[in-house]
């Protein structure tokens, strides 16, 4: 441990010189700090449209490139996000300004877009793809002025609202013409720091935004130095893109530095603050309000009718009566015995415990600020090694679980917990990944990043998942308070409101509304192209949702357990999951109302993707429902006199 102790700081200090010498930053360690004319290079992270949800590399399209082109190399998140961090030809020096430049070709020679090239952009163009570029990691924004009436005042002043979108669009349609946006102004903010007299003053890059702009080619002058000077006012048309034949343009750019009192460690609060927070607060709150309410009256119900049971079920025994039981102690012979398909069973709720296991520790650490949107691709990555490692958690719950279902096939119980859900969800996404290679996007997973996640797969999570399964079955099975009758007993008729799908209807919709609001944000985040950054309330939501689901599931396994039905094993696992339900309804309407998708192939993304979140949706609130339920039950039955 002390050597341990002496090597973190000089790792973290080996790690800091390194950043110094580069313009690419590890984030979260150290700042770099520039002086006056250094390099800021601009790098391009990919293009993207929430109108085909299909990423594309920044070089897909004709724009200029650098004499060498240098791809860095990305974590597992990067990859999977699509993401090709590439550089540019942009010259862009630290407090120097450029009023404008033409980025490649000679100022004599424009670019020519061939036939094909030209059809491409337009196409690009039409589908509403947006650029993305960063500068010392620092994502590029458009700034959006809009304007509202004042109501407040007498003479309705407009107040001038400013909001930010992420990137810059490609380009814009207006009576069936295309135009490009050729003509990016680079707004870079610093932060002087404090130096010393005898010390070259050092920069900060705080904030980097762009104004797209597309000017015609004959509207603009070049010189022989590959200068350039713009049209004044509205003297200039935009430069159309005809996609039938080859357009002639040139690509040019603008450098504007303002100095900035944001701090280096405040500089992500502009790009955090893009969606209207009050809202979120809001309704996060009203949201625990309600949810607490809630579960504190069904708390207070069920807890008044089981201590009168008990205290009734116990008299009866005294007295030695002859009276007939009734209600959940007459199935007390049938309650634990084991359901059909029990390894199934205990495989579903050991992937369950292992994604339970994984989002809190995600959620928890990123609301420590450890996964924060600067540390591009880390909460995905993160993710997927925590579910790899937490198959031994996930193992030990269902082999014990196992046992305790009379089950004793142990070694094709592990191999079905390793392979059933991961398996779905590695299918799934091949099949969807081919659809994604046939449109050559960046948003397709390599071949040799596959073969990496296979190797995980089977090198590391099932390996674990065996090893946790083997003492998970060889501790001892949970302990039952009561015997289980050889001869199962009828069940009685039952009523409507006891039908499994009334059931997933009425307990799904309790934990959905604790969690409506963050999903909301959380579609924003995936399929708009939007940071989700307050972890902090997810933590807290996610407590509300267990809470919840515990308490629904309780209840829903108490009412029929009183109906004299004792399979309750995969019906309160179904039931208890019963918010994924809705959470599909929402996906649909989500799709319908937010996304302006109309192919087929971002449809079927849309919904593949969508399919693994409910199914994951299901596997972790169902296996919150059925461990309670199990407790619940065992609860109640240890604390009644049966002969």
């Amino acid at each position: 441990m002390a050597a341990a102790m002496v090597w973190w700081p000089r790792f973290l200090l080996l790690l800091c010189l390194t950043c110094k010498t580069s313009t690419f930053y590890v984030p979260g360690v150290a700042p770099i700090n520039f002086h006056q004319n250094d390099l800021v290079e601009i790098k391009a992270v990919k293009l993207t449209s929430s109108r085909t949800q299909l990423p594309y590399e920044y070089y897909s399209l004709p724009f200029c490139q650098p004499d060498k082109i240098t791809y860095k190399a990305e974590n597992l998140g990067e990859v999977l996000r699509g993401d090709r961090i590439v550089n540019t030809p942009f010259q862009v020096l630290m407090n120097s300004e450029k009023k404008c430049e033409v980025l490649c070709g000679q100022a004599s020679k424009p670019v020519t877009l061939t036939v094909e090239q030209s059809r491409l952009v337009a196409e690009r163009i039409t589908e509403d793809y947006y650029v993305h570029l960063i500068a010392d990691n620092l994502p590029v924004a458009t700034r959006l002025e809009l304007y509202s009436n004042n109501r407040d005042s007498d003479d309705k002043k407009k107040e001038k609202d400013v909001q930010f979108e992420h990137g810059y669009r490609l380009g814009f349609t207006d009576v069936n013409k295309i135009y490009l946006h050729n003509h990016l102004s680079f707004i870079l903010y610093y932060h002087r720091e404090d130096m010393e007299e005898d010390q070259e003053h050092t920069y900060r890059v705080v904030r980097f935004e762009v104004i797209p702009q597309s000017i015609r080619l004959e509207d603009l002058k070049t010189d022989e130095k590959s200068s350039c000077i713009l049209p004044e006012g509205t003297n200039s048309s935009p430069q159309e893109i005809d996609p039938t034949k080859e357009n002639q343009l040139y690509f040019t750019y603008s450098v504007h530095w303002e100095e900035s009192d944001i701090k280096w460690a405040s500089r992500w609060d502009t790009y955090l603050t893009m969606s209207d927070v009050q809202i979120h607060w809001f309704s996060i709150i009203n949201s625990v309000v309600v949810v607490f309410f809630l579960s504190g009256i069904l708390s207070m119900i069920i807890i008044r009718t089981l201590r009168k049971d008990i205290a009734n079920y116990n008299k009866e025994d005294d007295i030695e009566d002859t009276m007939e039981e009734s209600g959940w102690k007459l199935v007390h012979g049938d309650v634990f015995r084991p359901p059909q398909y029990p390894m199934i069973l205990s495989s579903l709720l050991g992937s369950g415990i292992q994604l339970f296991c994984m989002i809190l520790i995600v959620i928890f650490v990123a609301m420590l600020g450890m996964l924060s949107p600067s540390s591009r691709g880390a909460l995905m990555t993160t993710a997927c090694f925590l579910f790899m490692f937490m198959g031994v958690f996930g193992g030990f719950s269902a082999g014990r679980l196992y046992r305790t279902l009379k089950g004793h096939r142990w070694k094709k119980g592990a191999f079905c917990t390793a392979t059933l859900y991961p398996g779905v969800v590695f299918g799934i996404c091949f099949v969807l990944n081919c659809f994604i290679w046939g449109k050559h996007s960046s948003g397709a997973v390599p071949f040799p990043t596959m073969v990496a996640l296979l190797c995980m797969w089977f090198g590391i999570s099932l390996p674990l998942v065996y090893l946790g399964y083997y003492f998970g079955f060889r501790k001892q099975p949970y302990d039952n308070p009561v015997r289980t009758n050889q001869i199962p007993r009828q069940i009685p008729e039952q009523r409507w409101y006891m039908n499994r799908f009334v059931g997933i209807l009425m307990a799904g919709i309790l934990p959905f509304g604790a969690m409506f609001i963050e999903l909301f944000f959380i579609f924003s985040a995936i399929w708009e192209n939007q940071f989700y950054y307050l972890f902090g309330f997810l933590f807290l939501v996610f407590i509300i949702l267990v809470v919840s689901c515990s308490q629904i599931s309780i209840v829903m396994v108490y009412f029929q357990l009183c109906a004299e039905d004792y399979r309750w094993w995969w019906r309160n696992f179904l039931v208890s999951g019963g918010s994924a339900f809705y959470v599909l309804v929402y996906a649909i309407f989500y799709f319908v109302n937010k996304l302006d998708i109309v192919e087929f192939i971002p449809s079927l993304l849309y919904f593949g993707y969508t399919a693994l979140m409910v199914l994951s949706f299901w596997l972790l609130t169902g296996t919150i429902g059925f461990y309670a339920a199990y407790m619940f039950v065992r609860k109640i039955y240890a604390a009644v006199k049966i002969d």
